[in-house]
C-alpha cells in the first residue's frame, strides 16, 4: 500500500474525532465520500488502524488515582516472564504494561479511585504475582499532557 500524504491527514482526522462523517472527512480533504470511504477501509485491512475507542474521562468515573509502578522480576527466566505479562494482563486496573530497560523491568500504569484503592490493588493483587521481586510506585499530582492521537 502506498502511504500517502492524504492518509496521514485522514489520520489526523480520525484520531481528533472517529465518528465524523465520510462526508465531512471528504470536505476536508477534498475528496469524494467514496475516495474517503475505500482509503479508511484500505487503512483498516493493512493495520494502520487498529479500532476505535471511547475515550473515558476518568474523574466522571471515580478513577482519578494515577500510578506508575516499576516492576523488578525475582528471574528472568522464560517461564516467569510470560507467567509475569499473562498475569498483569488480566487485572484491570492496569491500563498498560511495557517491558524496559534498566534497573526495573517493566513499567506499569495503574489506575483506581484512591490510594486506598491503590493500596487494596498493590496488597491484595499486584504484589501477590509470585515472580515480583520489588516494585517502586509513583504517584500522578497533576497530569500535563495526555495524547493518544500520533502526529506524522
Amino acid at each position: 500500500m502506498i502511504f500517502d500524504d492524504t492518509d496521514k491527514k485522514l489520520l489526523e482526522y480520525l484520531q481528533s474525532d472517529s465518528k465524523q462523517t465520510n462526508k465531512e472527512l471528504s470536505n476536508k480533504l477534498n475528496l469524494s465520500v467514496t475516495a474517503v470511504y475505500e482509503r479508511i477501509k484500505k487503512l483498516e485491512k493493512d493495520g494502520f488502524i487498529n479500532k476505535y475507542v471511547a475515550l473515558v474521562n476518568k474523574d466522571r468515573v471515580d478513577k482519578s488515582f494515577v500510578a506508575f509502578c516499576h516492576i523488578k522480576l525475582i528471574q528472568h527466566s522464560q517461564e516467569h516472564v510470560v507467567k509475569f505479562e499473562n498475569e498483569v494482563s488480566n487485572l484491570p486496573e492496569i491500563l498498560e504494561c511495557y517491558h524496559v530497560s534498566g534497573d526495573y523491568d517493566y513499567l506499569v500504569k495503574v489506575i483506581v479511585k484512591d490510594m486506598t484503592a491503590f493500596r487494596e490493588f498493590l496488597v491484595e493483587k499486584l504484589t501477590s504475582i509470585n515472580h515480583i521481586g520489588s516494585t517502586h510506585s509513583m504517584f500522578v499530582i497533576s497530569e500535563v499532557k495526555h495524547s493518544t492521537a500520533l502526529k506524522f
